[in-house]
């Protein structure tokens, strides 16, 4: 039973209860590091930008739904409600996309290259706009 104990310790030791793989890097002071930033802004600009801008800043008008009751894309650069979501939504949305416009990238981009757009889009956040999000959603 002891063993057992100690694989589980060690395996929820890297997430908080939210999902977040939380581990502060020395380099941004955030759970990611500046390698998957720069790792997720290539795939940033091939996959999200088109909608969500180059520097996540959202489409316009983005608050009034089009003329199809869908909204456009929100966004991500810590200006809007991203920071609302829990991490592993974040995850979700980006791999099984939304019931609007946004579509499914879990046959394109692995967990990691997610975990890299994440970042990406998250270190445009204020640093109070982060601490907020982990506040929320390390409980």
């Amino acid at each position: 039973m002891k063993p057992l104990l100690i694989a589980v310790a060690a395996l929820l030791s890297g997430c908080s209860q939210s999902g977040i793989p939380w581990t502060e890097q020395p380099d941004t002071g955030r759970w990611y590091s500046r390698a998957q930033v720069e790792a997720g802004r290539p795939l940033f600009k091939q996959y999200c930008a088109e909608c969500h801008g180059l520097h996540a800043e959202g489409a316009a008008n983005w608050q009034r739904p089009r003329a199809n009751g869908n909204y456009p894309p929100p966004p991500l650069n810590g200006t809007a409600h991203a920071w609302h979501h829990p991490y592993p939504q974040l995850v979700k949305t980006i791999r099984e996309g939304t019931q609007g416009d946004m579509p499914a990238w879990s046959k394109v981009l692995n967990s990691e290259e997610v975990d890299q757009v994440i970042a990406y889009f998250q270190s445009f956040w204020p640093e109070r706009g982060y601490q907020l999000w982990l506040e929320r959603h390390q409980r």
